[in-house]
């Protein structure tokens, strides 16, 4: 599965790159298509974020899927969609606000229901502030963000549940090569309560961190590769440790016109341990695979 999705995306990114690229019967076109230009970092690098804040003014509505597959038996897959828009309303301050569509089809997986749902699953929001510009004074550009979620629908089960989570996430981003390659990093901790039909509150967290490089083959596409690690954690504070994962995959991004991208990103869990599982894969608190696909329209 993993080496189909690879395969899929890099063959995007040829089939692109051939009609995208540049178009040798006049020099002039040439010429114009083959400029680098300054490029907004968010969106590039696959589930890694990148800093970039975007133009002051700028709107913009998307699409976006993150998929995971596999768990140690039966049957899994899950998504959840992000109806979303965005707005920025000074160069150093970005906010999303959206709703979130979930689906699931499960079936024969230890410690949980089958099901085969569509559902509404919550609502979100995120603020992203830009606390250091790239410049003369640091190679680097850095980035904070807070994402308060409301989930009627668990992400794992599908359950019907009360949660609520806020994921702080710190992304900084610089050019390895000025307008050709880049590389992002994040930190993340992520913790959430639930509720679920019957019982208490059970709390939890997560850690991650990732790192990503991304290289521009002609103006409009980037392809890259993407790692990422998680611990997970009972508890909001990191109180008991059951588990990490860690995932490595390939990334795509495409300029489709000046106002409008597609990104895509595929996973797979490559280490990992859950406690009390001798293992070699952390199934139990994280997927084998995961998928992200976005698709976003400025005005």
């Amino acid at each position: 599965m993993s080496c189909f999705f690879s395969k899929a995306i890099f063959g995007i990114a040829s089939c692109v790159a051939l009609l995208c690229g540049p178009n040798s019967s006049t020099k002039a076109q040439e010429d114009t298509t083959n400029q680098f230009y300054e490029i907004e970092t968010k969106y590039i690098f696959g589930f890694t974020e990148g800093s970039s804040i975007g133009l002051q003014g700028e709107r913009e509505i998307s699409f976006e899927t993150v998929a995971a597959f596999g768990k140690r038996d039966g049957r899994y897959s899950a998504s959840e969609t992000k109806l979303e828009f965005e707005h920025t309303p000074t160069q150093f301050m970005q906010f999303e606000l959206g709703a979130l569509i979930s689906t699931h089809n499960i079936q024969n997986v230890t410690d949980l229901d089958n099901r085969n749902a569509v559902s509404f699953g919550g609502l979100f929001g995120e603020f992203r502030y830009l606390l250091l510009e790239r410049g003369s004074l640091s190679p680097f550009a850095v980035t904070v963000s807070i994402e308060p979620v409301w989930r009627r629908t668990d992400e794992t089960s599908g359950e019907r549940v009360t949660n609520f989570e806020l994921e702080t996430k710190l992304a900084a981003d610089t050019e390895v090569i000025p307008n050709r390659l880049y590389l992002g990093f994040n930190v993340l901790y992520e913790p959430e309560t639930t509720r679920m039909s019957v019982g208490g509150w059970n709390k939890e967290s997560t850690f991650g961190a990732s790192s990503a490089l991304a290289f521009r083959i002609v103006p409009k596409i980037l392809i890259g590769a993407e790692f990422q690690y998680f611990r997970h954690y009972d508890g909001i504070g990191f109180n008991t440790y059951t588990g990490d994962a860690s995932f490595l995959g390939p990334t795509i991004y495409v300029q489709l016109t000046n106002k409008s991208f597609l990104t895509a990103a595929y996973e797979t869990q490559i280490s990992g341990h859950a406690i009390g599982d001798p293992s070699s894969l952390n199934l139990t608190d994280f997927p084998k695979n995961r998928a992200k696909l976005k698709f976003a329209l400025e005005f």
